[in-house]
């Protein structure tokens, strides 16, 4: 059984044209289905979920969500589509040794948030039929959700303006270039890359109206696939530390992107080229418009 997944090769381009929407509200929840909705995939009415054969169990963080389709990112990188019905039955545990259960509606199912999901299968795709969060995890992605709405209402008349027009800017000053290495194959950051990672979060904060462009690399081992796999891998753990422990807003996040062994720093023929190679970049950009206005002001 194959999972629905895709894997877009993002230009650099693409991305820093990307609406600077936070995570959470990338993919806006819809309404829950009623019994009396007809639920297809591929054209096809569902039966209900005991007639459909088992499926994998897959765990993960929920990466996007359309419709009544979630996207989950296993911790190896993949995506894995999930149609939720509305007899997916949803719930959040916690409490003393994890025993209370809290059935939830399919709103809980919120970008950034880690799940266990138990799936059939149909139609060539996967249908969940149980979907377990933990309660502290649902706290947290709905602080960041509440925070980050609350952050939009309070930003100034340039960021507003900034933030409806990003769509069509198609120049940035480059403010600051921070990259940070990985080993081969790896995603994983050192501690001395989570220091620098906060150092760029820290110097974007002092400048107005800044956005974080985050582009993830690889060397030239391995093929194509991997290394796109890998390089968006690389990219989504720098963002998840960038707003998670260095305190970036995520509505001040440009959509990350994975480049694999494209525009390589050094020699990919050396080991140390290679090393320099295995990296993400993250960007700091101001829009050369709102940019002109400060330097205006300033002058």
């Amino acid at each position: 059984m194959r999972a629905i997944s895709n894997h877009p090769k993002k230009l650099l381009l693409v991305a820093m044209l990307a609406t600077a929407a936070p995570t959470g509200l990338a993919a806006q929840e819809q309404p829950g289905l009623t019994p009396e909705d007809s639920v297809t995939i591929q054209g096809e009415a569902l039966p209900p979920l005991d007639q459909m054969p088992e499926g994998p169990e897959v765990e993960g963080m929920i990466s996007a969500r359309q419709g009544n389709q979630v996207q989950v990112t296993t911790a190896d990188g993949a995506p894995v589509i999930v149609a939720v019905t509305d007899a997916t039955d949803i719930r959040s545990t916690g409490g003393f040794l994890g025993l209370a259960r809290t059935k939830r509606s399919s709103d809980a199912l919120l970008n950034g948030l880690p799940v266990t999901v138990k799936t059939r299968q149909f139609g060539g795709g996967l249908v969940a039929s149980e979907v377990r969060i933990a309660n502290k995890d649902l706290r947290t992605a709905s602080m960041i959700r509440t925070g980050t709405s609350q952050g939009f209402a309070e930003q100034t008349a340039a960021t507003e303006a900034l933030r409806g027009r990003v769509g069509n800017i198609d120049q940035y000053n480059v403010k600051g270039t921070t990259n940070v290495n990985f080993d081969t194959g790896k995603a994983v950051l050192t501690a001395q890359a989570k220091a620098e990672l906060c150092a760029a979060a820290s110097q974007a904060e002092s400048m107005d109206n800044a956005l974080l462009l985050v582009v993830g690399y690889t060397d030239s081992t391995g093929s194509q696939e991997l290394n796109q796999q890998l390089s968006e891998k690389r990219a989504t753990r720098v963002v998840n530390h960038l707003q998670q422990a260095c305190g970036w807003k995520p509505y001040r996040m440009l959509t990350p992107t994975g480049m694999a062994e494209a525009d390589p720093l050094a020699d990919n023929m050396t080991p140390e080229g290679k090393a320099q190679n295995r990296r993400v970049a993250v960007n700091i950009l101001v829009s050369k418009a709102v940019d002109g206005l400060q330097e205006a002001r300033i002058n």
